[in-house]
């Protein structure tokens, strides 16, 4: 049986950090809280559910004493912004509405999108979509991440592939993707492209190097001056013994 772990899960509290920050006062709070997060995250797909192309890939909430603050990294923030801010007061109001408290929304750009691994196997899912060829979509997006900077990339799609009675699994791999290795920074992420003949499923390791903690600082220890005092006396007897 294969042992199969989560890269980010994996790395949690080591070099990757938690989606969520927040204690729970009391053990009963936890359920309502985690439903609390579940149904923020949904509210916001179902927000932009009409934009395909607005380019989601993570949700980060911070809760606070006084309100919620929800950081959405986007590819396309100005799609989420929309003209004058109206989607993002639309859908702090949503979102107000489902928590009872005060939100701070805060949309993020992601710098590089190529990095992703939510962006890029949501892109291949696409284009699988659109009766794309899978190996022209797995090859490009392979060195589309490599020529942003990434030090490995894999990509795997699994189902009925052009329609083939028998599902099967193709693979992509350049580079090279340590996923044995605690300090590599490995983003994953799976998608689901829905095809007329089934749901092709598509999965994405992208290795963007090592994660190294900075050498602890040695304190040096000043040693005090010693000091010594020789007389004249002393010298000369010193040269009577030797002569």
């Amino acid at each position: 049986m294969g042992h199969k772990t989560h890269p980010i899960g994996f790395r949690l509290g080591i070099v990757k950090d938690w989606q969520t920050h927040w204690f729970a006062p009391r053990a009963r709070a936890y359920r309502t809280l985690v439903l609390e997060d579940l149904a923020i995250r949904s509210g916001i797909a179902k927000e932009y559910e009409s934009f395909a192309n607005a380019g989601i890939a993570r949700t980060e909430i911070d809760r606070g004493t006084q309100d919620i603050v929800v950081n959405v990294h986007s590819a396309r923030p100005g799609i989420l912004i929309g003209r004058d801010g109206e989607r993002v007061k639309k859908l702090r109001a949503r979102l107000e509405g489902i928590t009872s408290r005060r939100i701070q929304l805060n949309i993020l750009e992601i710098s590089q999108p190529e990095l992703n691994a939510f962006l890029v196997s949501r892109n291949i899912s696409d284009q699988l979509e659109r009766r794309v060829s899978y190996r022209r979509a797995m090859r490009q997006s392979a060195q589309r991440a490599m020529q942003a900077g990434a030090h490995g990339i894999k990509i795997i799609v699994k189902g009925r592939i052009t329609g083939s009675e028998i599902a099967r699994r193709e693979k992509v791999m350049d580079g090279r993707v340590p996923l044995h290795t605690l300090r590599a920074d490995i983003d994953f992420s799976i998608t689901e492209a829905k095809t007329p003949m089934g749901r092709i499923g598509v999965s994405v390791w992208i290795y963007k190097g090592d994660i190294v903690p900075p050498p602890p600082e040695e304190t040096v220890e000043e040693m005090e001056t010693i000091e010594v005092t020789v007389h004249t006396e002393e010298l000369a007897d010193v040269t009577t013994q030797e002569g």
